[in-house]
């Protein structure tokens, strides 16, 4: 089963439909959204510098005194690449602890993570989208998903979510990324 990009242009039908695999929708975008929080990292970094900032203070920013600070965010979006990635290929999700205090810690953080999805290949993503996956088992909070609607529907917008809340605390904070940081290279 592919995922069916048609319903946005009414030119499409469903017979000229474009198909895309489970791996191309998840990994990639992983791999250049990362490598962009990355080099926002760097910015962020050389910005501290630059200003005579402490890191820290960067580093522990919130958009709101209820909203993880910088370095949660990091790990959140992390830790969601590599365990969508993993799950989708049916093996064990890697453990880090989550003690990152410095931009170096989550640049090695980051790399950790790129090297582990950039392992994967397609043959062990591509066909999954029904596997069952199932979220916080055994608690209040479980969810059971297909593998499709684990990827499309809770997987990549937590994700994008922590993407994002990293990258506007750190424009809010005066460094000067814009959209094409964000992005990355594609």
């Amino acid at each position: 089963m592919a995922i069916i990009a048609a319903g946005c242009n009414p030119a499409i039908t469903d017979e000229s439909a474009m198909t895309i695999s489970l791996y191309a929708a998840s990994v990639p975008v992983f791999k250049q959204m990362l490598n962009a929080l990355s080099d926002v990292l760097n910015k962020a970094e050389a910005h501290a510098t630059a200003k005579n900032i402490e890191p820290n203070a960067l580093l522990q920013a919130r958009l709101f005194p209820d909203m993880f600070p910088l370095v949660r965010q990091v790990q959140i979006a992390v830790d969601f690449a590599k365990g969508v990635s993993a799950r989708l290929a049916e093996i064990e999700v890697p453990k880090y602890d989550d003690n990152e205090v410095t931009f170096a810690d989550l640049q090695a953080l980051i790399a950790k993570v790129l090297a582990f999805i950039d392992s994967l290949k397609p043959e062990q993503i591509d066909g999954k989208e029904g596997i069952e996956i199932v979220t916080r088992p055994g608690t209040p909070k479980e969810k059971r998903f297909s593998g499709q609607t684990y990827l499309l529907t809770y997987g990549l917008p937590q994700f994008f979510f922590h993407v994002t809340t990293a990258y506007a605390l750190l424009r809010h904070n005066g460094v000067e990324v814009g959209k094409r940081d964000y992005m990355g290279a594609f």
